[in-house]
């Protein structure tokens, strides 16, 4: 179970209290940095994915305090006293937007004094909404523009838009290209390496998009259905044109309840569509996804084999960077597929 907002909001408070009385004026900030070397540019970003790409973009110059955890849910976050100091001295603070960060990003920064800019990676995506269920259409073409432009259809109150947005290579590297101009204006000195590092990383991300194009077109069209834990997969879906059957958990969100109808009717689908494997996360727990899978008489992908969702995994694990990441899902994907 996972503890209520009002519990949230407590442990923040209490982080908040002991910032206060440690002292703000320490100048560390590195706590949980990944220590890439002293005179810096520090910088925070909220995601693992996001900190990775920031990690990719500013080698070399950029000293990045990851806000989420490997392998824990970026719905919910709980600041530590350290992380409050770090937000307090960054120059920068890049999130994933989309709203993903929304229930608990506001008061951290507030609480620790944050100056410096808040960079939107998301600006420029095309965004697909729906009430937490996979919706086709429109919103699962590819745009050109990225000039962050987003139009109406996009922003109606009773429709939430998916924050999963690094999913699509493509679109990651558009979150790598706000990143890159971020870093630029805030540290133009290093403007050539940012640029180098950006066209390095953006090849990578090409050749990632054009693996899994291909791998994901060698399984039969039938094949080609998605069951998942959570409603996180797409606009991985949209891009290479697989079929959306169900989630375990049918919302953007992990934190959603999931009722014992909805448990019911995803089993139902999964036998009528005939799918062939129903595919855990790693930052959600097993349980109820091989519960299903053993209703629905079809295999699971669960525990360390599970699919990397909302987080990347843990260093030295087999998705502890984005592109490993997205590797370790085709595979995954495939293999259980074919």
């Amino acid at each position: 179970m996972h503890r209520p907002k009002q519990a949230l909001v407590a442990l923040a408070t209490t982080s908040l209290a002991a910032l206060s009385l440690a002292g703000c004026g320490a100048k560390s900030g590195t706590a949980q940095s990944d220590g890439s070397g002293s005179g810096t540019l520090k910088v925070v970003a909220t995601t693992t994915q996001v900190a990775d790409f920031v990690r990719h973009i500013g080698k070399g110059h950029v000293d990045a305090l990851q806000l989420i955890k490997p392998n824990a849910s970026p719905h919910e976050y709980e600041p530590t006293p350290a992380d409050l100091q770090a937000i307090g001295e960054a120059k920068l603070l890049f999130e994933n937007g989309v709203g993903l960060e929304e229930e608990w990003l506001d008061k951290p920064v507030q609480a620790a004094g944050f100056s410096g800019r808040t960079v939107d990676t998301s600006a420029g995506v095309k965004l697909r909404q729906g009430h937490g269920e996979h919706e086709h259409g429109e919103h699962a073409e590819e745009h050109d523009d990225h000039s962050g432009d987003h139009s109406d259809e996009h922003h109606h109150d009773e429709q939430a838009d998916d924050p999963h947005i690094w999913h699509n290579p493509r679109f990651a590297k558009i979150m790598c290209e706000n990143i890159r101009k971020a870093l630029i204006k805030a540290d133009p000195a290093h403007k050539s390496d940012y640029q180098a590092n950006f066209t390095a990383y953006a090849a990578q991300l090409d050749a990632l998009d054009k693996d899994i194009a291909h791998k994901i077109g060698s399984l039969p069209e039938d094949s080609r259905k998605l069951v998942t834990n959570h409603d996180a997969f797409g606009y991985y879906i949209d891009r290479y044109h697989l079929t959306y059957v169900g989630a375990v958990i049918p919302d953007f969100s992990d934190q959603a309840e999931l009722s014992g109808n909805q448990i019911d009717g995803l089993v139902k689908k999964i036998k009528a569509q005939k799918v062939k494997a129903v595919f855990g996360e790693s930052s959600l727990p097993p349980k109820t996804t091989k519960a299903i899978a053993r209703q629905a008489g079809v295999k699971v992908i669960a525990g360390d084999g599970s699919l990397y969702g909302d987080s990347l995994g843990p260093k030295g694990s087999a998705g502890d960077t984005y592109l490993k990441s997205e590797r370790f899902n085709i595979k995954t994907i495939v293999d259980a597929l074919k």
